[in-house]
């Protein structure tokens, strides 16, 4: 098994889990899930049958993964979030087969505690707050607060909120890489979105109270 879980973890079979992916303390792996590469799943976690997760994806703990859901790559879900797959849910009418759609796209970060309703994507390297809900699609690279959640800002890959200079570049303070917006759009002029980051700038060398203290 090129995949470690833990002996209290349900594995539904078949299913497809990639290698040096860690599940932990009474997950539920249902048959038909789509798992990629290392990626870390929590205590509580349950990926539904038809979720397709991607590669280094961490889900925090408490967290469902419902029929309807496609995770890409380098995504982290935050403790107890919340996705839903039904817009107007009611017990006593059957839908399971009118399940909506959301995307979660590349490196998109969603905070402990929020809520994404279901029918929406979220833009690559977008950063959810904690406690937010999240009812209409998010801009990538868009730093999403409130209830409901409006843009409060831009964040850069890294995590970090871009303010722009007097040109209007915004330069992220841990990576160096700069960014601009142009008609409510925000690109990396230095590394293209869907480019996997070097290995070399992956482990971050000093805490996020730092760079906000400089």
């Amino acid at each position: 098994m090129e995949y470690f879980a833990h002996e209290s973890a349900f594995i539904d079979m078949p299913c497809e889990i990639g290698r040096d992916t860690k599940i932990w303390h009474c997950a539920h792996i249902l048959a038909g899930a789509r798992i990629g590469r290392d990626c870390n799943l929590g205590q509580n976690v349950m990926v539904a049958g038809r979720v397709v997760i991607g590669d280094r994806v961490k889900v925090q703990n408490n967290v469902s993964v419902y029929d309807g859901t496609t995770v890409e790559d380098d995504v982290f879900l935050g403790p107890s979030c919340v996705l839903t797959n039904i817009s107007n849910p009611r017990s006593e009418i059957r839908r399971r087969g009118l399940f909506e759609k959301t995307l979660v796209r590349r490196g998109a970060t969603v905070g402990a505690n929020a809520t994404i309703v279901c029918g929406v994507t979220l833009g690559r390297y977008c950063f959810i707050g904690a406690g937010a809900v999240v009812t209409k699609d998010v801009p990538d690279y868009a730093l999403m607060l409130g209830n409901p959640a409006r843009r409060s800002g831009w964040m850069s890959r890294h995590g970090h909120r871009l303010r722009p200079d007097a040109n209007g570049e915004m330069v992220c303070p841990e990576s160096g890489f700069r960014y601009r917006e142009d008609r409510g759009a925000v690109r990396c002029g230095d590394l293209d979105e869907s480019a996997p980051l070097p290995e070399s700038m992956r482990t971050g060398q000093q805490a996020y109270r730092e760079f906000r203290s400089e």
